[in-house]
């Protein structure tokens, strides 16, 4: 284990990791690959509910070293905040989740794929994955825009909306604009699995490659690594590897 942490921090000092103003308006956490390692694709990195933190970032490196150039919009940067306080963890962020709306979502995640345009990857070559919240914008993100292709972790509001402006995922579904991936666990006691089967149907109904996967015995947020009570590594592992064969599938060079 001590190897291949250090190996996987040696890897990460290779990455190249800015804050950018994505289109001078979204405060944006960009990571890439090594200098002469050029990027395959662009992803956007959609935070969970407690914003941008270690573990966030750590998806963003473990996509980079995978050969990707990801951005991470800061969505509460309204407020002055990139991340909720550590402390206060959960607690803190539903409430600030909660601040939110869908034209602010919207705007921030619009600037972060009109970045990687200018980086050189268009819509066929650009991605959104999510987590928690997150994977609640990725799905919608996928019905108002074209991309590659959208993985959404456990993504929420299923059977009602979150924010103002973002309808339920049941009644967007349908309209899919590409391909989707969504990964869930059915042990979560905040997505019933009615709301899960619901969603599968829902998205099959969108004419495009559609795939959810749910998974015995995780839970919500079983992709965290750095929340040992919801950390499930089997699952968390599997869900990785399919998301790394969707977006090697789905995003192609130009």
């Amino acid at each position: 284990m001590a190897a291949m942490t250090a190996e996987t921090n040696e890897q990460r000092t290779r990455h190249l990791r800015t804050d950018v103003s994505a289109r001078g308006r979204t405060p944006a956490t960009v990571i890439a690959p090594a200098a002469d390692d050029p990027p395959r694709g662009g992803v956007v990195v959609i935070q969970d509910a407690r914003g941008i933190t270690p573990y966030l970032l750590s998806v963003c490196d473990d996509l980079a070293e995978a050969g990707y150039l990801t951005i991470a919009p800061h969505l509460y940067h309204r407020d002055g905040i990139a991340e909720v306080d550590p402390a206060d963890s959960w607690a803190g962020a539903l409430p600030q989740m909660a601040t939110l709306t869908g034209a602010g979502i919207s705007a921030d995640v619009d600037d972060c794929v009109g970045h990687l345009a200018d980086a050189g990857f268009g819509p066929g070559q650009t991605a959104i994955v999510g987590f928690c919240m997150g994977g609640t914008v990725a799905l919608f993100t996928a019905t108002r825009t074209p991309l590659a292709g959208a993985v959404s972790f456990y993504g929420g509001a299923v059977s009602s909306p979150a924010w103002p402006g973002v309808p339920a995922l049941l009644e967007v579904a349908p309209s899919l604009r590409g391909p989707w991936l969504g990964l869930y666990g059915e042990e979560d006691t905040m997505i019933p699995m009615a709301d899960v089967t619901g969603l599968r149907a829902a998205a099959a109904h969108s004419g495009q490659p559609t795939e959810l996967v749910s998974y015995p015995g995780a839970g919500h947020a079983f992709h965290s690594h750095d929340r040992s009570a919801v950390h499930r590594p089997g699952p968390a592992a599997d869900a990785w590897q399919r998301t790394l064969a969707f977006l090697d599938r789905r995003v192609r060079p130009s």
